[in-house]
């Protein structure tokens, strides 16, 4: 199991465009993949669990995964929340 916490920057937090390109990266893999936010998980590979999150700007969330490639699917989350540009 991989996990790694990151504080929110961008202006949407997780919302509609960024939630939708989470999800999208997050079904490349097949590792169970979940956000925790305020002690609650929600499935990254479900654009209604992550805009259930309501993460906002400023926020940190915990992405966790489990499975074969988890190295590679919370690196590719980080970097896709890292590198967002409204």
């Amino acid at each position: 199991m991989k996990k790694a916490a990151f504080t929110l920057t961008n202006e949407s937090g997780l919302h509609a465009r960024p939630a939708t390109l989470f999800e999208e990266v997050a079904q490349q893999f097949e590792s169970e993949i979940t956000i925790e936010k305020d002690g609650e998980a929600f499935d990254a590979k479900s654009i209604i669990d992550i805009l259930c999150a309501a993460a906002a700007q400023g926020e940190t969330i915990t992405i966790t995964a489990q499975g074969p490639d988890e190295n590679e699917a919370v690196d590719a989350l980080i970097e896709l929340l890292a590198n967002f540009e409204e």
